[in-house]
């Protein structure tokens, strides 16, 4: 089932499949509603899976464009289609981006989601300040090269900087491809002109996290480089829960990679 809901300021898409408790999944970086179908695929058996294109991506249009969003608007737009499709707690994958809009629903609406596996969040927040202050201005950097540059300029510095190889990376086989579009470079222009910014503009209140009631599962990919700051963000918010890190199949982008060995951990993980 497809839907469009309407929220303040914009038009989500948002898409339904499958039976069982409900799964909402939130994509990383330029991900829509079908940029997962693999892994979507592996999980419709055992769950309701809900994705969705964020606002500002492909199907869900803003009212005013020029005017972007922040992370708090996007988290309310999660708020909002899980009221639209649910009634009962959920379950939540979120990755990278979507990992921190999870974060936000913890905090501002914790009767929403029983379980959140945060994947390798881009929360600089959570880190020590030197070390948030440095990786918000890397991502400000990555925004100025990209305007310099374009995509093709900056797309191998920002895998770099995610922790991200492309060209290395080993991948399952038969996956859907997803090639480079105009579709998938106006999203790609959308994420990195907006949503860097609101990264780095969050307002996340990290102490709030230790007091949610919702179950919370730092996860990184097994072969995310150690030192980049996705995975770092993983471990200072297992260290803020007092929790352990899950390992996932892959790297940052192992829900794409490895979407068969990614569903059958992320169901040992929601139990």
């Amino acid at each position: 089932m497809n839907g469009t809901l309407r929220v303040p300021g914009a038009h989500l898409h948002y898409e339904v499949r499958g039976t069982g408790p409900v799964l909402l999944i939130s994509q990383s970086g330029e991900g829509d509603a079908g940029r997962s179908a693999d892994l979507v695929d592996q999980l419709v058996g055992h769950y309701t899976v809900v994705t969705y294109d964020r606002r500002g991506l492909h199907r869900s249009t803003l009212d005013a464009p020029a005017r972007g969003a922040t992370t708090r608007e996007h988290a309310d737009d999660v708020h909002r289609l899980l009221a639209e499709v649910t009634d009962e707690p959920a379950l939540m994958l979120g990755c990278s981006f979507g990992a921190v809009l999870g974060l936000h629903l913890a905090v501002d609406h914790p009767g929403q989601i029983s379980t959140l596996v945060a994947h390798e969040p881009v929360a600089p927040r959570l880190l020590p300040e030197a070390e948030r202050i440095h990786h918000e201005r890397e991502l400000a950097e990555l925004q100025e090269l990209y305007d310099e540059q374009g995509l093709a300029g900056a797309f191998k510095k920002i895998a770099e900087t995610l922790g991200i190889n492309p060209g290395a990376q080993e991948t399952e086989p038969d996956l859907t491809p997803h090639p480079m579009t105009d579709q998938r470079r106006a999203d790609f222009d959308f994420f990195i002109r907006n949503d860097f910014t609101a990264v780095v503009q969050d307002t996340l209140d990290v102490a709030a996290l230790k007091n949610t009631p919702v179950r919370v599962i730092p996860a990184t990919g097994r072969t995310t480089p150690r030192d980049v700051f996705d995975h770092r963000c993983a471990h200072e918010l297992a260290a803020l829960l007092g929790v352990e890190v899950a390992e996932l199949p892959g790297g940052h982008n192992g829900n794409l990679t490895h979407p068969r060995a990614y569903a059958a951990r992320l169901r040992e993980l929601l139990g």
